[in-house]
C-alpha cells in the first residue's frame, strides 16, 4: 500500500519549538570566526523521551551557537569522509570489508557532545564516524582504510579495527557483539578505579540477541557497573529487517531488571480507503509480540498483531503467510492510528543529534550513581550493510530517499543554524566545500604512507620479552622468533 502525501509530511516535526532564551539581536557569522559562546538557545527534540523504568529526561537541551555550528561542521566531515571512502572502495584501493556510517553522524555527534575523552567508547565494525569524533584525523582514517603505515592501527587493522586508546576509543571491533563484553569489562575497571567515568559499549539491532550481551548486562548490574549499553536500530542487521529477527524489538527493554531510555522516531499510520485489497492492506502489518498487541487488540483482534511504522520501516510482502485474514479484514477500513511508540514505548529521534546528547549526558549521570542503562538510537543508515551490499533489495529505493528528505541529521542542524541566524545559506555551501577539500587533501597524504613492512605480521601478536619462537612442521626447526 502506498503511503499518502500528509504521512509523509508527520516524518519530519516543524522546528517551531526552538526557541532562545537569550538573545542581543540576529548573529550573523561565518563558522570559521570565532562563534559566541555566551548565548544560550534551547532547543526541543522532536519528541518526548519516555523511560523503561527509570524517569525520562527533559526535552528542552541547551546549546550554544558554537555547538551548533560545531555540529554542522562535524557531520559534514563525517558525511564527507564516508562518501569519499565508497569512492576508493570502489576504486580498490580500500579493500576487504567496509562499513559505512553516512546518515548515522547523529550518534557519535551528539554522544561526543555529552561525554569527556575519559569515558570510554567501544563499537562494533561501523567505526570510522565514531572514531573521528573520539579526536581522530582524517589522514589516520584513509591511511587505516588503504592499509597504510600511518593509519590508526598501523595499517593492520582496516575498516573494522579502528583504535585510539589516548582518547578512550577501544574499538572497532569484528566479532558481532564481542565488544559488549569489553565495554562492561572497561566499566569494571572504570568503578575499580573510582574515576567517575563510564563506558558506552555500542552494538547495532542486528547483535541485540546476541547471548554474551545478556551475560555481560547481567553481571553489569549486579556490579552496579558504570556501563551504557547503547544499541544503534538502524532497523537491518544486515540484510534482515528487525522485526524478522526479534520477536521483541524493544531492544531497550531487554534487560528488565535494568533502565532504557529510547532515542526514537514517531510517526502515525493513516490508514487508506477500503478499495484496496486485503493483500495491500496487509503490506501495513508488522508481526510483534504480545506486549504491543494488548495496546490495539481490541481494534485489531489478533493479539500477535497491528499497525505498526517506527521510522522507517519495510512492510511485510503480500501476506505472505504473516497475516492472519481476520485481522486483515479488521483493518481495510479507513482509520487513523496513533504508532504505539508515542504511547507505549520512549520516542525520541534517534537521528536529532541534540536529543542523542540530552540521552547521553541522562544516561552518564544514571550510570555512576545506579549502574548500568540502555540506550536505543532510532536511526537509519543510507548505504548497504558494507559495500557488497547494495542496499536496495530488502527496501525500496523511496524508503531511503525518504529519510534523506525527512529526518537527515545533517539537514536538521542546517535549519537550526537558519532559523536562529547563525549563517547564512551560502556560508554553510562554503563550510562544506571546505569539508571536501579537507578530505580530498586527507586522501592524498594518506597515498603517500607507505604499506606496512611485511615483518610487521608478526609484531603486535604476543606479549614482548617472552622469547616465542616459530618452528617447522616438523617442530625441529626454529624458523624465527617473534618479537
Amino acid at each position: 500500500m502506498a503511503l499518502s502525501t500528509p504521512l509523509r509530511s508527520n516524518l519530519v516535526r516543524p522546528l517551531t519549538g526552538l526557541t532562545a532564551l537569550s538573545s542581543t539581536g540576529h548573529l550573523r557569522r561565518p563558522f570559521s570566526s570565532s562563534a559566541d559562546d555566551s548565548t544560550v538557545i534551547t532547543v526541543e527534540t522532536s519528541v518526548p523521551f519516555v523511560g523503561h523504568k527509570c524517569d525520562p529526561p527533559s526535552r528542552n537541551v541547551e546549546t550554544t551557537p558554537k555547538e551548533l555550528l560545531g555540529f554542522f561542521y562535524d557531520m559534514a566531515l563525517m558525511r564527507r569522509m564516508e562518501i569519499a571512502s565508497d569512492s576508493l572502495y570502489k576504486s580498490k584501493l580500500i579493500r576487504g570489508f567496509c562499513h559505512l556510517y553516512d546518515g548515522q553522524e547523529a550518534v557519535a555527534v551528539g554522544m561526543e557532545a555529552a561525554i569527556t575523552k575519559k569515558d570510554c567508547i567501544i563499537t562494533a565494525y561501523r567505526d570510522h564516524c565514531i572514531f573521528l569524533g573520539r579526536g581522530g584525523s582524517l589522514v589516520e582514517c584513509f591511511s587505516e582504510l588503504m592499509g597504510r603505515q600511518a593509519g590508526c592501527s598501523k595499517g593492520k587493522g582496516g575498516s573494522m579495527h579502528f583504535y585510539k586508546k589516548e582518547n578512550g576509543f577501544f574499538g572497532g571491533h569484528g566479532i558481532v557483539g564481542a565488544q559488549v563484553p569489553l565495554g562492561c569489562g572497561l566499566a569494571f575497571a572504570q568503578k575499580y578505579s573510582k574515576d567517575e567515568t563510564v563506558t558506552f559499549a555500542m552494538y547495532g539491532d542486528g547483535a541485540a540477541n546476541q547471548g554474551q550481551l545478556f551475560e555481560a548486562l547481567n553481571m553489569s548490574a549486579l556490579l552496579d557497573l558504570p556501563a551504557i549499553l547503547v544499541c544503534e536500530n538502524n532497523h537491518y542487521g544486515m540484510g534482515t529487517a528487525e522485526w524478522r529477527a526479534a520477536k521483541s524489538p524493544s531492544y531497550y527493554k531487554r534487560g528488565d531488571y535494568v533502565p532504557g531510555l529510547k532515542i526514537h522516531f514517531s510517526s502515525k499510520v493513516l490508514q487508506e480507503s477500503d478499495d484496496e485489497d486485503a493483500n495491500l492492506c496487509a503490506n501495513l502489518l508488522w508481526p510483534l509480540g504480545q506486549d504491543f498487541g494488548q495496546v490495539l487488540g481490541k481494534s485489531l483482534l489478533g493479539n500477535l498483531y497491528m499497525v505498526r511504522v517506527e521510522g522507517i520501516s519495510s512492510p511485510a510482502k503480500e501476506n505472505g503467510g504473516l497475516v492472519e485474514s481476520a485481522v486483515v479484514e479488521q483493518i481495510s477500513h479507513p482509520r487513523e492510528v496513533e504508532s504505539t511508540a508515542g504511547s507505549a514505548r520512549k520516542a525520541v529521534d534517534g537521528m536529532d543529534a541534540f536529543a542523542v546528547k540530552q540521552a547521553c549526558k541522562f544516561a552518564k549521570e544514571h550510570a555512576l550513581k545506579n549502574g548500568p542503562i540502555i540506550l536505543e538510537m532510532d536511526t537509519y543508515r543510507y548505504h548497504g550493510h558494507s559495500m557488497s551490499d547494495p542496499g536496495s533489495t530488502y527496501r525500496t529505493r523511496d524508503e531511503i530517499s525518504g529519510v534523506r528528505q525527512e529526518r537527515d541529521p545533517i539537514e536538521r542542524i542546517r535549519k537550526l543554524i537558519l532559523s536562529h541566524d547563525l549563517s547564512t545559506e551560502a556560508e554553510l555551501k562554503t563550510i562544506e566545500k571546505k569539508v571536501r577539500s579537507e578530505v580530498d587533501d586527507a586522501i592524498a597524504l594518506a597515498k603517500e604512507s607507505p604499506m606496512p613492512d611485511p615483518s610487521e605480521l608478526f609484531t603486535n601478536v604476543y606479549v614482548k620479552g617472552f622469547g616465542i619462537e616459530v618452528a617447522g612442521a616438523d617442530r625441529k626447526e626454529v624458523r624465527g622468533v617473534l618479537p
